[in-house]
Order: C-alpha cells, then structure tokens, then sequence
C-alpha cells in the first residue's frame, strides 16, 4: 500500500509560492519550504522530485496568478481592452514584486526562447480591429508598447519609482496615442 501523504502537490505549491513572494525565488529551500508546511522535507519530497520540480510548479502557479489579473482587468471594463492588459502587467508588479520578478525578470540565458505570437494573437488582434492595421504592424506597436510597460512594471517592481495609477494609466494613453499616430500615418489613414 503506497504511503499516505500528508499534504497535496497544490497545498505544497501554495507554501512554496508565498515563501517566493516574502522572499524570492533564493528564499524557496527544502528546508523552508518544510517549515512553512510544519513538517519535515519527507512530504514534499513524496509529492517531488526534486526542488527543481517544486520550483516549476511555483513558476506555473505565479502565471496562473498572472493570466487571472489580465482577465480581470480585461472584463472589468475599467479601461478598454488592450489598455487593461498593460494596467493588469504593471498593477502585478506592483501588488506581487517577487512574483513579477520571477515571470519576468529572471535570467533566461539557460532557456530556449521562441516568439510565440500566438500567446499575444488576442491583443494583437485587439491593435489591428482598434487601429486598422495588418499584424505585422500590431506586433511592432504591441512590442514597441510592452516595452515601455514593462519598463514601468520593473521600476515599480525594483521599487525605483511609485507612480499611482492615474499617472500610470496617464502615460499609457500619451505612449499608445503617439505610436498610433505614427502607424495611422505610415499606412495613410
């Protein structure tokens, strides 16, 4: 009979995810993660294999974290759609700076990288109904854009600077207006 496990791979995801967020991914050790849970290493090594296992289930538990303030924020209609997204992006890093660090903010040298552009094609789509232009011109303004929120996002996050919202959501507007301006122009409308 396979031993009976004292806690689930959710329940030691969730000790391991609010350890990243007091202290960042290099507070997340066997040995903390045990104390959080109240218990030896024994039942989190039952459930993984590893640390590094433990690891990628926080990365994926923070991105699930992630992907429901973009939907929020996109239903919520405080903001029009694609605005929202780079809302939701900045107001992540401001209200989950280890997590956001994590996502988005570590080092990648070790990981294949790839464009994907299907994981953005709904905001593009958003640029291209919004603006009239073809997708290859929404990709160029949403990534010309994303710089510039992740630039805020990261300044928050480091605790660099600490705009408010008004002022964040300010410089969004003036930052989408003059690249819409550009593209409308270069395609003549």
């Amino acid at each position: 009979m396979p031993p009976k496990f004292m806690f689930t791979r959710d329940e030691i995801t969730c000790a391991a995810l609010n350890i990243v967020r007091r202290g960042g991914l290099g507070g997340l050790t066997a040995r903390s993660l045990a104390e959080e849970l109240g218990c030896s290493v024994k039942p989190i090594f039952g459930l993984f294999k590893n640390m590094e296992e433990v690891q990628t289930s926080v990365l994926s538990a923070a991105d699930e974290l992630y992907q429901g303030y973009i939907a929020d924020d996109m239903a919520a209609g405080k903001y029009p759609p694609y605005k929202a997204s780079g809302m939701a992006y900045i107001r992540f890093a401001t209200e989950e700076k280890e997590l956001f660090k994590l996502l988005f903010m570590r080092d990648r040298s070790g990981e294949t990288v790839t464009e994907n552009r299907e994981e953005i094609r709904p905001l593009l789509e958003l640029i291209q109904k919004n603006l009239g232009i073809d997708e290859d011109a929404a990709y160029t303004f949403h990534m010309e854009l994303w710089i510039v929120v992740h630039g805020i996002a990261t300044m928050i996050a480091t605790s660099y600077l600490q705009w408010d919202e008004a002022f964040v959501s300010r410089v969004l507007t003036d930052v989408y207006m003059g690249l819409k301006t550009r593209f409308c122009d270069a395609e003549g409308k």
